[in-house]
């Protein structure tokens, strides 16, 4: 029979529990030891810190390490959804500015209609006022005025217009002021013109006669167009008689008429008379001495007046008793 084998006594029993301390101490030692770094001889010393950063550097892939392995913490208070008191708050932020637009706009819109209505207003009423006041007897016409005349007598015109008294200037009917003037044949045409407030200014252009045609009632008194201005028994002192083939309205009267018309104003008052028998043989007869002037047709009347008015300054109608300017490039007197 195997006898046992002794029991350890405390002493080695302490002593084993040393050395499994001591290996224990020396594997803990070796983890927490941090490896030996060899410097290198080309590297610059560096301070203390260096060693501070290598540490923080070195722990630094630890903590990322045990970033990465920690597990994702949701926060326990982010909704899962938007919830209908947030569509609620955004559909009611949305109506608040839509109406704050509107109201904005419909502002401008109303300064803008405002505007406008008071400038037509203000022109409506301008215009309506002229009116009124132009047509109110504020405006009445009472005074006459006739200008231009020479032959007629301003009286006669403005007591024939006396019935355009009372209205308004507006108002004066044309119609009845040329009823009026009808009546006087030397008005070749006239224009109205108002004076506010209360005058009508009336212009007459006057008919300028030629001469006088002798007809079986006497002597009367035509302008260029033929137009009778009056009949006297006797030749009108100051105006030529005429004598034309055919008559008023004939080639022979028309071109008469315009050859009268071009003579200067101090050669026409010695015209004592004119006859032509065709267009193109006018003639005329200067004053007491009898002296003719023969022109021929009316064209370049003009420079015909011209070349007589030189030829009479040169030799005076006393010693003449032919003018010819029918050719106003070669004047023939005799």
């Amino acid at each position: 029979m195997r006898r046992p084998s002794p029991l350890p006594t405390a002493t080695g029993a302490t002593g084993a529990r040393d050395a499994a301390d001591a290996a224990s101490a020396e594997v803990d030692a070796e983890a927490v030891a941090p490896p030996v770094s060899y410097p290198n001889p080309l590297a610059r010393t560096s301070a203390p810190a260096d060693a501070s950063r290598l540490t923080e550097d070195r722990a630094a892939p630890d903590a990322s390490v045990a970033a990465q392995d920690a597990p994702e913490v949701q926060p326990a208070d982010e909704p899962d959804g938007v919830g209908v008191r947030d569509v609620w708050a955004a559909a009611r932020a949305r109506r608040k500015a839509l109406r704050a637009e509107v109201r904005r706009f419909t502002v401008r819109q109303r300064r803008r209609r405002i505007v406008w209505l008071t400038v037509i207003g203000a022109l409506v009423l301008l215009v309506l006022g002229s009116i009124g006041a132009a047509y109110s007897p504020l405006f009445a016409v009472e005074k006459i005025s006739v200008v231009g005349t020479s032959s007629l007598n301003p009286a006669d015109v403005e007591t024939a217009l006396a019935g355009q008294l009372g209205t308004p200037l507006p108002r004066v009917d044309p119609s009845a002021v040329k009823a009026a003037l009808v009546a006087f044949p030397l008005v070749e045409s006239y224009t109205l013109e108002a004076r506010p407030p209360h005058e009508l200014v009336v212009r007459i252009v006057e008919r300028t006669p030629i001469g006088s045609v002798e007809s079986p009632a006497g002597y009367t008194l035509v302008d260029a167009a033929g137009v009778a201005l009056s009949t006297t028994p006797t030749a009108p002192a100051g105006h030529p008689v005429i004598t034309a083939t055919g008559g008023i309205g004939s080639p022979a009267f028309d071109a008469i008429g315009t050859v009268f018309r071009s003579l200067p104003d101090d050669i026409r008052a010695q015209v004592t008379a004119m006859s032509a028998t065709t267009a193109n043989d006018v003639t005329l007869t200067l004053g007491g001495t009898g002296t003719s002037v023969v022109w021929g047709n009316a064209d370049q009347s003009a420079k015909k007046a011209e070349v007589l008015a030189s030829a009479m300054a040169a030799r005076p109608p006393e010693h003449v008793y032919t003018y010819d300017v029918s050719s106003p490039g070669a004047v023939v007197i005799r």
